[in-house]
């Protein structure tokens, strides 16, 4: 089980509160450590001029290499792309029914889906300011729709606290606002914030509070028809002779205290990276892949396993061997330039002819591990039974999260569920399960939150990046320090090769770090290919 939340004091609750005004600066701290950033991209790149007879040769067709081949074609240099996988699109990709791959160990993965279905193992979601994944999917035809992140009917659940009952997201989002209003309150009225605010400011301030945390008169938050306007009720408003509404119990303060809910709501999905508006290509993540691979398919050579880099003062000569039969011969593709995209867990074990702060700064980014469960049931039970349309459900199970799908609602017969996604030590854990195992474990936890899960499942399938060959491990982890340390360096031109990608962004485990970094690079390259001549 996962033990790492802990449960806050009251003063630390107060000193959260207290911080709030400090959301900016917390803000620019994540984006230090290259989380919550917004993207720098404002408009489309226009290169032209390319040196005449001048090539450059790409590896890796995920967007950062698909999006910077697209665009140095268009600037006239001749652009190869030598890509591991039989597709193009790199970790933008879904599972659907038919696909089947084998991951490191032997396991086989196979999805089984009914049409229609599907699953997002890797990226599911775009923020609104993500402007060049938003930029290419309008340039390319890729038709989006409404992700939603945030659903109050979703559910908070704690396996020792509140007797394991799922608690609705909105109840306790209020509790907690009504409770924080009633301590303000009683801060204010026992003079406890004299220094801080005018007597104006402070009958001003309960006044509000009252309003903002569904106060009753002496500034206590309880159960009435008022709270339960927010919470929701117990028994609902009806209609006719229905039996009349009834109001909703708040939850005690100190239960939320001790049951660490509201970091949840207050880390998880109101971060500036996961706030609404989002959106998801309709049919599935795969579909910008596609749309790229479509665009450069004549550039692409599929099935190219490199195996050597070397560059030399007149270019770069890359060894090659085809993915499917590595014990065939060894083929070359030599070009003026290369752009390489491949994931850092993997470059490093390839022999390259690198600078040595270029080579330390390579070896200096561990890749986070990761795990994705898709459940595929027979019917839409989420949103028959418990009004769950969309948004996510947290817990402190294994299984981390629930995803409601955000598409196609009121579907008549089966839907699909993201029946678990975690990272660090409990990625590690289901690393270790085999492709069935996975399933098991999901259907085992999320039948704690629905207990539907077992007589309604249908099929499942799963993802454990370390386990993909072609990229071992799911993201590129920063720290302030390899940052300071390594950061411009492993972006920077060296010699003939500049590398890009998620991991050369400030904007890691997201497609708009990769594209803007697929198109920085080729900006900067093209640039030293000019002033070359």
């Amino acid at each position: 089980m996962i033990d790492n939340l802990k449960s806050p004091t009251r003063r630390q609750l107060l000193s959260m509160i207290g911080k709030t005004a400090g959301g900016a600066a917390m803000y620019q701290a994540m984006t230090t450590l290259g989380f919550a950033s917004e993207s720098s991209f404002n408009s489309q790149m226009e290169l032209t001029g390319a040196p005449a007879g001048s090539s450059i040769i790409i590896l890796g067709a995920g967007l950062a290499g698909l999006a910077a081949a697209y665009e140095l074609r268009k600037a006239g240099y001749k652009v190869t792309v030598l890509e591991y996988q039989n597709r193009g699109g790199g970790r933008s990709l879904h599972l659907k029914g038919g696909d089947k791959f084998t991951e490191l160990g032997g396991g086989v993965v196979t999805c089984d889906f009914e049409e229609g279905n599907y699953f997002n193992p890797g990226p599911w979601r775009i923020p609104s300011h993500h402007y060049a994944v938003l930029h290419y999917c309008k340039k390319f035809g890729v038709a989006l729709e409404p992700f939603i992140q945030t659903n109050n009917r979703a559910y908070l659940h704690r396996t020792n606290h509140f007797g394991g009952v799922p608690q609705r997201l909105g109840d306790v989002q209020h509790d907690i606002r009504g409770h924080v209003s009633e301590l303000l309150s009683k801060a204010v009225n026992t003079g406890g914030l004299d220094k801080e605010v005018t007597r104006e400011d402070k009958e001003m301030l309960l006044e509000n509070l009252k309003g903002w945390g569904a106060l009753s008169k002496d500034y206590t938050y309880k159960r009435s028809h008022t709270t339960s306007k927010y919470r929701g009720y117990s028994v609902y408003p009806g209609g006719g002779l229905m039996p009349n509404d009834q109001a909703s119990t708040p939850l005690p303060l100190d239960d939320l205290l001790k049951s660490g809910v509201w970091q949840d709501i207050y880390a998880q999905h109101t971060t500036y990276s996961h706030s609404p508006t989002m959106f998801q290509p309709v049919g599935g993540m795969g579909k910008i892949g596609d749309a790229f691979t479509r665009e450069c398919q004549d550039l692409i050579k599929l099935n190219a396993k490199v195996t050597e880099i070397r560059q030399d003062d007149s270019g770069v000569t890359v060894s090659y061997v085809d993915s499917n039969n590595e014990a065939g011969p060894t083929q070359t593709a030599r070009a003026d330039y290369c752009i390489c995209t491949i994931p850092l867990s993997v470059l490093t074990q390839i022999p390259i002819n690198v600078s040595k702060p270029m080579a330390d700064a390579m070896a200096a980014v561990p890749y986070e591990t990761s795990f994705k469960v898709g459940l595929e049931f027979k019917r839409r039970f989420w949103e028959e039974d418990e009004w769950i349309y969309g948004g996510v459900t947290y817990t402190d199970m294994p299984i981390q999260q629930i995803s409601y799908p955000s598409q196609n609602m009121f579907k008549q017969g089966s839907g699909v569920l993201l029946g678990g996604y975690g990272y660090g030590p409990t990625s590690y854990k289901f690393n270790t399960l085999t492709p069935e195992e996975r399933i098991e474990v999901a259907l085992a936890y999320g039948k704690h939150i629905h207990p539907q899960y077992l007589k309604e499942f249908r099929s499942g399938t799963s993802m454990v990046w370390h386990r993909m060959p072609w990229t071992l491990g799911c993201y590129g982890v920063w720290t302030k320090e390899t940052r300071d340390q390594h950061y411009k360096t492993l972006c920077s031109i060296d010699n003939r090769i500049v590398l890009a990608g998620e991991h050369c962004s400030h904007i890691p485990a997201w497609q708009e770090g990769s594209i803007l970094s697929g198109l920085d690079s080729a900006k900067r390259l093209h640039q030293h290919a000019l002033s070359s001549v």
